[in-house]
């Protein structure tokens, strides 16, 4: 049947599509003319609904609304494709964003810690305690 090689080989397509890298510009305007033509798809099978009884029975499908169920679970199959490496992504950016944030938080925090050095005497400020054991030591006592 026709039918059977023809959804096998949009299985695959969709799945082999999926572990494709996205290529930019390339994939949005790949997508971008996928939503025209099911625009335009739908809006014929408005038009005329007897063309998928026609279409069916050239591929080998009893009728129309089996065969619109195929190509239905397809889309659903590459939708879920989609928006698998879309969340994938973007789990990737967030967790680069949330180790950058990490770092940018960790470094004034840590420059703000004064360094390791001798401390000061509880009587004042270093320079008092240095200038008095200089005097104290001029006397010899």
């Amino acid at each position: 049947m026709l039918i059977k090689l023809l959804l096998l080989v949009a299985i695959a397509a969709v799945f082999v599509l999926g572990l494709r890298a996205p290529s930019g510009a390339r994939h949005l305007a790949l997508r971008r003319v996928s939503v025209l033509l099911a625009a335009a798809l739908a809006a014929l099978s408005v038009l005329f609904p007897d063309a998928w009884n026609a279409i069916a029975e050239f591929v080998g499908v009893g009728r129309g609304t089996d065969l619109l169920l195929y190509g239905l679970i397809v889309a659903f199959l590459l939708y879920m494709v989609t928006t698998y490496r879309r969340f994938r992504d973007m789990e990737q950016q967030i967790t680069l964003l949330a180790r950058r944030i990490a770092v940018d938080e960790t470094l004034p925090r840590a420059a703000a810690v004064p360094p390791p050095g001798p401390k000061p005497a509880a009587g004042g400020s270093p320079a008092q305690d240095t200038a008095e054991g200089e005097a104290s030591g001029a006397d010899g006592r």
